[in-house]
């Protein structure tokens, strides 16, 4: 399954990612800030007999705006769904949205429950691409919603009244990684967030709000993972 997202705002690339990955983990997904880098993917995806299942894509961008680059696609690529991500409740704009047949017309800043919405609303149309069995997903959502405390698969098998050897080996069938690790990512890719959105937080700060009890060892995780310190992503200012 792969989703490209298009935005000219790093921010709202990376807060997109991170919601997305945060429910559907093993979905790929392809940032372009600019029309013009979106079809150079689409076009090299097309190449290797392979092509986006799905776009959100925001309209105000630099030269081409997001709707004339979703017509674009959709020329070559005519099974792309769209969801149309955008900071202007416009009547022409959510019209044309209709006519390139978007599943969707979400207004900024999105809000995490109708984006899942909508990506739920693809997947009614699409179930192939949903294959997270319940108890998986369940999982991930503990996760989701408790990623700032100390998580461990045994008291999780116990809550959900599983053996921890089969959800270990469901889960990672499933996720693609293990769950230790899709829950270090997954505390990583928040704290990236985090330092972006929260400049004035001390690193340390940003450590504590994602789990981790140790500054060096967030410090160690976050470069092993971004390639980068904290610090150094956090100058970036980019996803």
């Amino acid at each position: 399954m792969n989703i490209l997202l298009l935005d000219d705002e790093p921010i709202e690339l990376e807060q997109l990612e991170l919601l997305i990955h945060s429910h559907f983990p093993t979905w790929n997904i392809y940032k372009a800030l600019f029309g013009s880098k979106a079809i150079e993917m689409a076009e090299e995806m097309v190449k290797e007999g392979k092509q986006f299942q799905l776009a959100l894509m925001d309209i105000k961008l630099p030269g081409r705006n997001g709707l004339e680059i979703a017509e674009n696609l959709k020329s070559f690529m005519p099974s792309l769904e769209l969801i149309i991500v955008s900071a202007f409740q416009n009547f022409d704009y959510a019209k044309q949205s209709i006519h390139l047949k978007a599943i969707d017309y979400l207004v900024k800043p999105v809000v995490e429950r109708e984006l899942i919405d909508s990506l739920q609303l693809f997947l009614n149309e699409h179930p192939e691409y949903n294959t997270h069995t319940e108890v998986v997903q369940e999982v991930i959502q503990l996760v989701n919603n408790n990623y700032q405390k100390s998580l461990k698969l045994a008291e999780i098998a116990k809550q959900l009244h599983i053996n921890v050897s089969y959800l270990s080996r469901l889960f990672s069938e499933e996720v693609g990684s293990t769950f230790s690790d899709y829950l270090l990512n997954y505390r990583i890719e928040k704290a990236k967030s985090l330092l972006l959105l929260q400049r004035n937080w001390s690193i340390q700060r940003v450590a504590e709000e994602c789990g981790f009890n140790s500054p060096h060892y967030f410090s160690n995780a976050f470069k092993k993972i971004a390639n980068c310190t904290p610090k150094e992503y956090r100058n970036k200012g980019i996803a």
